[in-house]
């Protein structure tokens, strides 16, 4: 199971806030030009300004922007333990400040807590109603938890508000993803791209890593590849995008360049869920021995970190689930997560692990609950087809595994669904 969501959603649908943050923060609105990245460069002017006085507000706050920017660009989460500290000073020197209140709820959104960023977005909602930003945290943390309605109706507020805004159009196109409007999706991303700035690197090789995945998901793989390229251009060896090339390599067949791209991705951001897929990719490129030493390291990364909410539970569930048979583990961590978020992810984890522990027919209404809001992804296709097949309902099941292997014939789950498709007897 790919980990995409987690990697476009869990920590970017931050992308494009901090080019909006800048532009209120004059003080260091002129960054040089320079090979460094955006926020390296932010983070260096902050410390400079700081170094000749500490008791101002903006400063502290420029320094938390900029070690925010820089979790997101190198995936190291330590940056964000010192942006919120940064915070904090800012809001000892200046109590209350709109900007430090902001960021905090960005660095939670960061850091994949998603209920305290929730309740902090409401909060300042209710304070100032008319911040275009904090509806986009509204519907972060709604898109996380699953509050999909909640979610749309904070990021339509943001394009009524600010028509064309770069952050409402980053969160309007991932919501048409998930509504199952690919097209639509590509149309508000590519927006949102040529209105972003030209220094923007990482924004822009953010960007255009996501229209490679909306692109993966339909094999147009050709368009993926080229975009791709793009971005690793803009922004080199830039982790998410190295992912997204790992995909495109496999569903073009050629499994040991995926495992080699997969190789530099891992070590560009060496967390529990990335250990995952390079088990993945190794399986699949034939390095039996690696994949299973490699997904030890996996389970025992994964489970260190498992009772918060950053953390790599939906990978250790389909590893239990598939890999390890320890279906009755898979089900214990679907539950606590289905516990804290409803989002199709967790929803589609859940029901695989219901299936896997022999109960397809309490799975297939979960699976279709997370159909229902619309999401059109071969692997959930696949999902959905195996429950539904399981549990008696044939015509569904047939109807699912047709729309997975339709959608992508290439997916990473395509031999799955052929076989299980060249099982069923013909329709009359």
């Amino acid at each position: 199971m790919t980990s995409v969501l987690r990697a476009f959603v869990l920590v970017s649908t931050l992308v494009c806030e901090s080019a909006t943050l800048a532009a209120q923060a004059p003080p260091f609105a002129a960054l040089k030009e320079a090979s460094e990245s955006p926020a390296t460069q932010r983070i260096e002017l902050a410390r400079k300004a700081l170094a000749k006085d500490q008791t101002r507000a903006d400063s502290w706050n420029e320094l938390a922007l900029g070690l925010a920017r820089r979790a997101r660009e190198t995936a190291d989460t330590k940056y964000y333990a010192e942006a919120w500290s940064a915070t904090e000073r800012s809001l000892t020197l200046e109590p209350g400040n709109l900007e430090g209140r902001k960021l905090q709820v960005w660095i939670l959104l960061g850091q994949h807590e998603f209920q305290k960023a929730a309740d902090a977005a409401e909060a300042l909602n209710k304070a100032v109603p008319d911040d275009v930003l904090v509806y986009g945290f509204l519907a972060d943390a709604y898109i996380e938890l699953g509050r999909y309605a909640e979610a749309e109706k904070a990021a339509q507020w943001m394009l009524d508000m600010r028509p064309g805004n770069v952050p409402g159009l980053t969160r309007g196109a991932y919501l048409r993803e998930l509504f199952g409007d690919h097209s639509g999706a590509v149309e508000f991303m590519d927006t949102a791209y040529r209105r972003t700035a030209d220094q923007e690197v990482e924004d822009r090789a953010w960007i255009l890593t996501h229209i490679a995945h909306l692109s993966l998901l339909t094999c147009r793989t050709e368009a993926a590849e080229t975009l791709l390229h793009e971005a690793l251009k803009l922004f080199p060896d830039y982790h998410y995008a190295l992912a997204r090339l790992s995909e495109t390599r496999a569903q073009q067949g050629r499994l040991k360049d995926a495992l080699d791209v997969r190789r530099r991705h891992y070590a560009a951001a060496p967390h529990p869920e990335n250990i995952y897929e390079l088990g993945l990719a190794l399986e699949r490129a034939g390095e039996s021995a690696e994949a299973k030493e490699t997904f030890a390291r996996f389970e025992e990364a994964a489970k260190t970190e498992s009772e918060g909410w950053d953390n790599a539970n939906i990978e250790l569930l389909y590893y239990y689930a598939d890999l390890a048979n320890r279906p009755a583990d898979a089900l214990a961590i679907a539950k606590r997560e289905a516990a804290r978020r409803q989002d199709v992810r967790t929803l589609e984890a859940w029901a695989w692990a219901l299936h896997k522990s022999g109960q397809s027919a309490e799975a297939l209404p979960i699976i279709e609950r997370a159909l229902k809001v619309g999401v059109k992804q071969p692997a959930t296709f696949y999902h959905a087809g195996a429950i539904a097949l399981a549990a008696g309902q044939t015509d569904a099941a047939r109807k699912y595994l047709e729309q997975s292997v339709t959608t992508c014939p290439a997916s990473d789950v395509a031999p799955e669904v052929k076989t299980l498709l060249g099982k069923m007897s013909p329709t009359r």
